[in-house]
């Protein structure tokens, strides 16, 4: 889609972060919105926000982890607009845990809404996006869909997945040429609460510091913008382009998953071992 004026874009976890920064910039371009968050009153900010004379926003509470829910706002968004032709897969959570102490209630919950999200916002959307005529699918991945990460083995898992699952999906729709096309997005550390909002048990003490410490140092590393990401993000659907880096941390990682697996990896452990002997 080369021009999104007039369009309608459903996005998925709205209520903070990427999600309120691409509604924004959506209405911002004319863009007609539905939005979801599980999070109400982040969700009705993100409405307030976005609204402006000639652009319809629409918003639903939703957890995109319930199938069901995700098939019944798709087609509330094409009752309440008439059509979509585009869906940002964007909600997420995080979680900090070592593959030993981590429970199967928060991996189930992390892969629910990081992974099974994305599929079923793609799975609910991708029907309508095809009577459309034309649309585009933005599944958001992450640098931690690249390369694997220490305590991050659940998060590693749900967005090497969602990096799978997309580009095997761009391939059947280049082979379809139904006018439907999507991009895999890769953001490094962007400035957003999801740190803040995650579950972090104390095996994460394995890197020598306190979790709540970890967070903290964990925002302070995140370099890029929301509103930075949005823009690329949109660049991205604009020039039909099948993967994205954000930041240039999402650009060092990309090239550090290029490195063979016995390099970078341990790479990546020196790091953490540097990182037990610095205070955060």
């Amino acid at each position: 889609m080369k021009d999104l004026q007039g369009r309608i874009a459903a996005v998925t976890g709205a209520g903070s972060g990427i999600g309120r920064a691409l509604a924004a910039e959506l209405a911002g371009r004319g863009c007609h919105l539905a939005l979801s968050d599980i999070d109400k009153a982040g969700l009705e900010e993100t409405v307030e926000l976005a609204e402006r004379p000639g652009v319809l926003v629409t918003a639903q509470a939703l957890d995109v982890a319930d199938r069901l829910g995700m098939e019944q706002w798709s087609q509330q968004v094409v009752d309440d607009h008439g059509s979509v032709h585009l869906i940002v897969n964007n909600a997420g959570v995080a979680l900090g845990s070592t593959v030993d102490a981590m429970s199967y209630e928060d991996f189930d919950w992390l892969m629910g809404v990081n992974f099974w999200g994305v599929v079923h916002g793609t799975k609910a959307f991708l029907p309508h996006l095809k009577a459309a005529g034309e649309g585009h699918i933005v599944n958001i991945s992450s640098v931690f869909g690249l390369v694997g990460i220490p305590s991050q083995s659940a998060y590693n898992a749900a967005k090497f997945a969602v990096r799978g699952f997309t580009e095997a999906l761009r391939i059947e729709l280049d082979l379809e040429r139904s006018g439907v096309s999507c991009t895999t997005v890769h953001p490094g550390g962007i400035k957003t609460n999801i740190a803040r909002n995650g579950r972090f048990d104390g095996s994460v003490q394995m890197f020598g510091q306190d979790p709540s410490k970890l967070v903290e140092a964990s925002e302070r590393a995140f370099i890029t913008s929301p509103q930075r990401a949005a823009k690329v993000i949109l660049r991205a659907v604009e020039a039909d382009k099948r993967r994205v880096m954000i930041g240039p941390d999402g650009h060092l990682l990309n090239a550090l998953a290029h490195l063979p697996p016995g390099v970078y990896q341990r790479l990546i452990g020196l790091g953490v071992g540097l990182g037990k002997r610095l205070p955060l």
